[in-house]
């Protein structure tokens, strides 16, 4: 698997080719390059790579530009130490996106994502393999109490769980607030994670409830939805690559 590392800092350079050497030592590094201009110098002339690691500020320029100046055929796993640039990283066409310092449980998967992209039949025989085996079942329905009524709400029809002064709440996709027992730690667990994701310490989110993604005055990530929240969904730093990892 031959790769190639774009980044500016030398000990940046030096960390990740230390990580991928001990985690991978089949790959070899054809080089490591700290410009846009260089990037894209190289590309034209060595087109035929497996995967791309690239940091997004370079010593020239932000890396986006290496995409519109040369074709990238690659794989390309980002790496930064902001999240500010994550979707725009994914609308590049960045497979995975890591946050510096790097975690080497991150990369194991990114590289992972990689492998998979380069032989889809590896995907197919992990998904044959996974449906061979009994699969957790996942909570199929809340209970929910109004007034002197208890009422089923299934969970296809829940938008997202929220916390809100001490409470937590359930709001459907026709706009209805429920207060519920189950605790935001409890949920987690207890829901699909192809279906949803928990953005926050206080918020689980439907992959169908989310309208778009936004940035709000500190550069947090922040959820649009529909129906809209009482609250503002905004994504923890913590937790904001595994979200676009997860959208993507």
């Amino acid at each position: 698997m031959k790769a190639l590392i774009i980044e500016d800092e030398k000990m940046a350079q030096a960390n990740l080719a230390r990580l991928l050497n001990k985690a991978f030592p089949e790959m070899e590094i054809v080089a490591m390059i700290d410009s846009v201009h260089g990037a894209v110098e190289f590309l034209s002339a060595n087109p035929e790579l497996d995967l791309i690691f690239m940091d997004v500020e370079l010593s020239d320029g932000i890396c986006f530009e290496i995409f519109r100046r040369v074709q990238v055929k690659a794989p390309v796993i980002m790496t930064t130490a902001y999240d500010s640039y994550a979707v725009k990283a994914f609308e590049a066409g960045s497979i995975d996106y890591l946050l510096k310092p790097i975690e080497t449980d991150a990369l194991l998967r990114a590289v992972g994502r990689a492998r998979e992209r380069r032989n889809p039949s590896a995907s197919i025989e992990k998904l044959l393999a996974a449906l061979g085996q009994n699969t957790k079942p996942y909570k199929e329905k809340s209970i929910v109490r109004c007034g002197d009524r208890i009422i089923p709400v299934q969970s296809g029809d829940i938008a997202f769980f929220f916390s809100e002064d001490k409470a937590n709440y359930l709001m459907t996709y026709s706009g209805e607030k429920y207060m519920i027992e189950s605790t935001i730690d409890s949920l987690e667990n207890e829901l699909d994670p192809q279906k949803f994701f928990r953005i926050s310490r206080g918020c689980i989110i439907a992959f169908g409830a989310i309208k778009s993604v936004s940035r709000n005055a500190t550069g947090r990530l922040v959820v649009i939805s529909q129906p809209s929240a009482p609250v503002e969904l905004a994504v923890s730093r913590a937790r904001a690559e595994g979200f676009i990892s997860w959208l993507g």
